[in-house]
């Protein structure tokens, strides 16, 4: 059995749900590394190199050589996964942690990518909860964690 959400087989063929909505059957989800831009950045300057060899229009051809440069600069590696960041993120709170989330954000002129990383206490119901930062590159983490007590049920 693996992570996420499991629909028992009976009630699945009850309802008409598909099998790719299924995690036993698919998998965990793997979010797509940044990197893939740089295919893109490719396209927009071949494209551009085509337009200048075929007919030079300069507005037309900064347009394109800015969108190739920008998907290549904003190309970043991603040096950790979700199952790393939630690691990573666990240490740094004042508090034993239950559940976990983590989100892929990306933030500045070139998108760099950050993990906003969401853990609640072992309680149950939990009593507190905090945000983590980390640098999605490095693993670094940004800033303080944010505590709060949560109200009480």
């Amino acid at each position: 059995m693996t992570d996420g959400i499991h629909i028992p087989r009976e009630v699945a063929d009850a309802e008409g749900v598909p099998e790719d909505l299924d995690a036993s059957v698919v998998g965990p989800y793997r979010f797509p590394d940044p990197r893939r831009r740089r295919i893109a950045g490719g396209i927009y300057l071949g494209l551009a190199a085509l337009v200048a060899w075929w007919r030079p229009t300069w507005p037309f051809l900064l347009v394109l050589v800015g969108l190739g440069l920008w998907h290549v600069m904003a190309a970043w590696p991603l040096g950790l996964d979700q199952e790393e960041a939630l690691l990573v993120a666990a240490p740094r709170v004042p508090f034993p942690v239950g559940h976990a989330s983590a989100a892929l954000t990306f933030t500045g002129i070139r998108a760099r990518p950050t993990w906003h990383v969401v853990v609640y206490s072992d309680e149950d119901p939990p009593r507190r909860r905090a945000l983590v930062t980390l640098d999605a590159v490095t693993g670094d983490p940004i800033g303080e964690p944010y505590v709060e007590d949560l109200p009480p049920v």
